[in-house]
């Protein structure tokens, strides 16, 4: 038995226990008159399992949850207090569930650990788009021991891991969630993907890759999204607003959920270029409907086309947007996470609108491509007149002189 300290306000006593320690997370109280301010009677409930979360009973149910289940248990009592004035309760050894009957109203008490079981379960990813290549090769080179091997033919990107991974025991695969662990993504075409990263630690990671980065852009380009992990649940996935829940993340599911995010940056980045062309000749149509003529140089179309084809191709070829995962072929957990984050980024859709913009785009190009050969065509034929009629001038005046040598 030891003497706790009170005063005379206190209402309860609950304990915060450390990971291994039981989870404290109600208070039962007796009633008490309202005319005398001493405390009567208190119980701590608190759950065998460590790793369990806290939650709250109704006072109907307190007691026969106690008896059918083995997972909880009435720790400790405190003794009344004789006086108003007393300042210690005694410390009792544990009471048995009979001893919780009627007349017992439950207080809710929400017991923080310091320990935020959300923080530890949800998983930050950032996908940034900042070059137009990256060399795998020697990023893999500079970071051999973080360099996690390949499990498929994919070889347009690579995974890196830092820091130390700490395993459950309780879940099938490894909890990244509350981790001191990270994961880079690094893609050849420019797109990286953080998971578990801190905000203040994402500068120090890209400039890993930026050292092998070629072609970086004036603008990053970044997203955001959210994995959540859950032992207890009842499917393999879950999707929500701007994220998704699984029962466990693997390497393999880094890889399909980076594949499917690096992917929708990089198409962001290339339908704002295309937007940006269409401007360009939505400026041109105006123009010409208001002068019906238009400025443009020749050089300048043939730039536009390049920057046109250049971008189809990199989308289809360089992003792989029609590729499956070599992972979602083998898999179908995968493949549901792949096919579900494909429908959640609409990359069907939006590689759709790209393809659409840019047929406006081509076409745009073929019309002023034809006036600008019509320009060309009438300034040869001008010219070939220009010619003729000069023939024509000379030769009058060679026979003009002629004639005028014959008459003398």
């Amino acid at each position: 038995m030891r003497l706790i300290k009170l005063t005379c306000r206190t209402k309860t006593i609950f304990t915060f226990p450390t990971r291994t320690s039981p989870r404290c997370f109600s208070t039962l109280l007796r009633n008490k008159p309202q005319s005398t301010p001493a405390l009567s009677f208190s119980v701590v409930i608190f759950r065998r399992e460590s790793h369990s979360s806290s939650r709250s009973l109704s006072p109907s149910l307190t007691s026969s949850f106690l008896r059918r289940s083995p997972g909880f248990a009435a720790a400790k009592c405190i003794s009344s207090i004789s006086s108003s004035t007393a300042s210690t309760v005694e410390w009792n050894d544990g009471v048995s569930c009979s001893e919780i009957g009627a007349g017992v109203v439950e207080e809710e008490v929400e017991v923080d650990d310091g320990i935020n079981e959300d923080s530890r379960a949800c998983i930050p990813v950032r996908a940034f788009f900042f070059s137009t290549s990256v060399d795998l090769r020697s990023l893999v080179e500079q970071n051999k021991q973080n360099f996690i091997p390949p499990s498929s033919r994919m070889t347009n990107y690579v995974v890196l891991r830092f820091g130390d991974l700490r395993p459950d025991p309780n879940s099938l695969g490894s909890s990244l969630g509350g981790s001191d662990c990270c994961y880079l993504v690094v893609f050849q075409y420019g797109s990286i993907v953080l998971f578990n990263v801190r905000d203040h630690e994402v500068d120090g990671y890209l400039k890993i890759v930026e050292r092998h980065a070629s072609g970086l852009l004036p603008e990053m380009r970044k997203d955001e999204y959210e994995v959540r992990e859950n032992p207890t649940l009842e499917t393999w996935m879950e999707g929500g607003l701007d994220y998704i829940m699984l029962q466990y993340i693997s390497i393999d599911g880094i890889r399909t959920i980076g594949s499917v995010l690096g992917q929708s940056i990089a198409l962001d980045y290339y339908v704002r270029q295309v937007d940006g062309m269409v401007g360009e000749f939505t400026d041109i149509n105006r123009e010409m409907e208001k002068t019906g003529n238009f400025t443009m140089k020749r050089k300048k179309l043939f730039q536009l086309v390049g920057k046109a084809n250049s971008n189809l191709a990199d989308v289809i070829l360089k992003l792989g947007l029609f590729e499956r995962s070599d992972i979602a072929w083998k898999d179908a957990k995968y493949a549901q996470i792949w096919e579900y984050l494909r429908d959640e980024f609409e990359l069907t859709q939006r590689f759709a609108s790209l393809d659409f913009k840019l047929k406006f785009v081509e076409h745009n190009i073929r019309f002023l491509q034809e006036i600008l050969q019509n320009r060309k065509s009438d300034f040869l034929e001008w010219l070939i007149i220009i010619l003729i009629g000069a023939e024509i001038v000379i030769s009058v005046y060679d026979i003009a002189h002629r004639s005028a040598i014959t008459s003398l």
